[in-house]
């Protein structure tokens, strides 16, 4: 059963820029009810592209080294890195739909 791995600034570089397939990052926080709200559609995601497509949550207030590399400033924010670099981006809780047409937009380039 394929979970988003917690990852913190000290495991980003290999955990996800270093990762053989692509890599959503979950930026969130405990306090954000709209983090909350998508933490479900995150897990299936990572359930339904298990090998094909890696899932992965960071604190932003555990982890603000990261977050401020990527200036993140609004969350829930999620990022889609391929080969080490961000492919995209979306900003707050969409639905399954737009995460899954980011994802397979990825995995085709």
């Amino acid at each position: 059963m394929a979970k988003p791995e917690h990852v913190t600034d000290a495991e980003f570089q290999k955990s996800v820029l270093e990762s053989d397939i692509p890599v959503l990052v979950d930026f969130w926080a405990d306090w954000c009810g709209p983090c909350k709200m998508i933490a479900p559609v995150v897990e299936e995601l990572a359930e339904e592209y298990d090998g094909k497509f890696a899932f992965a949550k960071l604190d932003v207030d555990s982890n603000p080294q990261t977050a401020m590399t990527f200036g993140i400033r609004s969350i829930p924010a999620l990022l889609l890195f391929k080969n080490g670099v961000v492919a995209e981006q979306v900003i707050g809780a969409v639905p399954k739909a737009i995460l899954k047409r980011k994802i397979d937009k990825v995995l085709e380039d």
